[in-house]
């Protein structure tokens, strides 16, 4: 599709003579002579760039340059003067000029100007496009009543700036309701930054959290900004807050309190604007009541709970979950269409799914891979999602020994756990009540992988 440029100048001569170099670079021009009669080209044409003079009877460049940017917010306009001043070019840059060039115009100085202008409008494109296959993956798929029910929350508490406290099985989209929260939000267009606090050791989850400075302790060897600032403006998403310190939540608290944090080692504390959304897949007046969470962060956290059903509370769900998959994994990963058949569909319907949307995934890529021919079939389903889940416990009893089905046993108990905890090894030792250290011998000792799970 070839290249559109608007130009706008009450001078023939400059009318002229940009259409002729234009239009000998295979660029598609209309020119016209007033600042009213680009706003009304404008809509029709859509160019990729406008070439504007300041200096115009009636309506200057500046005025019709804000209302271009009116009209478009994304417009890129050119301004040109014959009377350029340093005022002049400063006014149109905040008024969103991509670039300012004088009179007389210079022929390498338009090409130039021309293919930087292009360039930048292909990028923007495709970050249009980047965002918007991003927002796609993260969003929240379903027509049942308990999905219907969370997204009207969603939609009451997401352009208030309230704090958000999501509860909810893992697997089950808790980041998923954290973003639309975030993308429904007066800060969409400001950072959103996750941070799982289950991942992180506890010696490390404050300087993660509010940052450190050179030389403070072993190891910081330069400034390091931390999660509440780089979030400043935007969203931080504690997920798994559950499993934060009691020191950490300790900082958190006066962070919410007192809209500051403090860098280990810094002298003085920093202001900063962060929206906090949590997630739990704990009950947390439990933990309170076992004195391993903060009562006081807890309220400060809770101001609006949102609930987030597990899978098997909306089987009905499941077929649009699987339609979705199916196109994620062709476009993202490579991997080839498969139709389901209802059959199919009836035979993932019918399971419990512990370890809920995750876990559902999971086995549609493992279908995608394995399931010979175009159609996936109940039978396909019965083989490669054995009932009860992904785990491959019902396996185990073919084994011919007593050692070596308690070997398989450890092996397939280890790797439905690490599955569970999307293979954080340092949150699945946790719940096993293991020392890490012997975990990850253990995955070595059975040669354990994500590429191994999906093809049990």
């Amino acid at each position: 599709m070839p290249r559109r440029v608007l130009v706008v100048d009450d001078e023939d001569g400059v009318r002229e003579a940009l259409r002729q170099l234009l239009e000998y670079e295979q660029i598609e021009v209309r020119a016209v002579a007033s600042g009213a009669d680009a706003l009304d080209a404008y809509p029709e044409f859509h160019p990729h760039l406008v070439f504007l003079d300041v200096k115009m009877a009636g309506m200057d460049g500046l005025e019709t340059l804000a209302k271009l940017r009116q009209l478009d917010a994304a417009a890129q306009v050119v301004m040109i003067s014959g009377h350029g001043t340093i005022q002049t070019a400063v006014e149109s840059t905040q008024l969103g000029a991509y670039d300012f060039l004088e009179k007389p115009l210079d022929t390498d100085r338009v090409l130039l100007t021309l293919r930087n202008a292009f360039e930048h409008v292909e990028l923007e494109s495709e970050n249009l496009r980047l965002r918007a296959s991003i927002e796609d993956r993260y969003e929240i798929v379903g027509n049942s009543k308990a999905v219907k029910d969370v997204m009207a929350i969603i939609e009451k508490v997401a352009p208030t700036g309230s704090r958000v406290l999501v509860f909810g099985e893992n697997g089950s989209g808790k980041e998923l309701v954290a973003r639309a929260l975030h993308r429904r939000s007066p800060r969409r267009d400001r950072p959103f930054v996750e941070v799982n606090c289950a991942a992180i050791p506890t010696e490390l989850i404050e300087s993660e959290l509010f940052g450190h400075m050179k030389g403070s302790f072993t190891g910081a060897f330069a400034d390091r900004t931390g999660k509440f600032e780089q979030a400043d403006g935007g969203t931080l998403f504690l997920d798994e807050v559950g499993d934060m310190s009691l020191a950490a939540q300790a900082k958190v608290l006066r962070a919410l309190q007192e809209g500051v944090v403090t860098r280990i080692g810094a002298p003085k504390p920093i202001r900063v604007d962060v929206r906090v959304i949590a997630a739990t897949n704990k009950q947390l007046v439990e933990e309170i009541a076992a004195g391993r969470f903060r009562e006081d962060l807890y309220y400060r956290l809770n101001v609006v709970p949102i609930e987030v059903p597990p899978l098997r509370a909306r089987r009905g769900d499941i077929p649009i979950l699987v339609e979705r998959f199916v196109a994620e994994l062709g476009q993202f990963d490579g991997l080839p269409p498969k139709r389901f058949t209802a059959e199919a569909l009836d035979a993932l319907s019918s399971r419990d799914w512990p370890g809920n949307v995750r876990e559902l995934r999971n086995a549609v890529e493992r279908l995608l891979i394995l399931s010979p021919g175009d159609v996936v079939d109940a039978r396909d389903v019965q083989q490669a999602v054995p009932t009860g889940g992904d785990s491959p416990l019902g396996e185990i009893v073919n084994v011919g020994t007593f050692e070596a089905f308690k070997a398989e046993a450890e092996r397939a108990f280890l790797l439905a756990k690490l599955e569970e905890n999307a293979w954080n090894v340092s949150e699945t030792a946790r719940r096993l009540e293991m020392p890490r250290s012997n975990l990850y011998k253990k995955i070595d000792k059975y040669g354990l992988s994500r590429e191994q799970a999906a093809g049990d």
